[in-house]
């Protein structure tokens, strides 16, 4: 398990497998100058509601791996991802594809665990 923060305010745990194809998309679009939206759906524990951060250049951005090994990357879900962040709605954690699957996004994976 994983954590992302963002501008030191909103924490957010994630796996750190996911995690990892995040932050490929994220700092795609941070390299490119692009601004998006992210969203995720927060734990029972915290109300079972959703939290959307609006994600551009000069925001503190920290991924937290907690595992010591950086997971394999799978393209095909670091495209299905970048599709989600380039799309109205913005980027969304979407289930991981087969490795050379032709994945859409369908809907978020799992609930996360929000902290402050």
């Amino acid at each position: 398990m994983g954590k992302f923060i963002y501008d030191g305010l909103v924490k957010v745990d994630l796996e750190d497998r996911l995690l990892a194809h995040l932050q490929l998309v994220i700092g795609a679009k941070i390299r490119r100058g692009e601004s998006f939206h992210f969203t995720w759906k927060d734990d029972d524990s915290i109300g079972n509601g959703r939290t959307t951060v609006w994600v551009h250049p000069r925001v503190s951005i920290v991924y937290k791996f907690y595992g010591s090994k950086a997971p394999n990357i799978n393209k095909a879900w670091v495209d299905v991802l970048m599709f989600t962040a380039n799309s109205p709605t913005g980027l969304y954690a979407v289930p991981e594809p087969p490795e050379h699957g032709n994945g859409t996004p369908t809907g978020t994976i799992g609930k996360v665990h929000e902290t402050h």
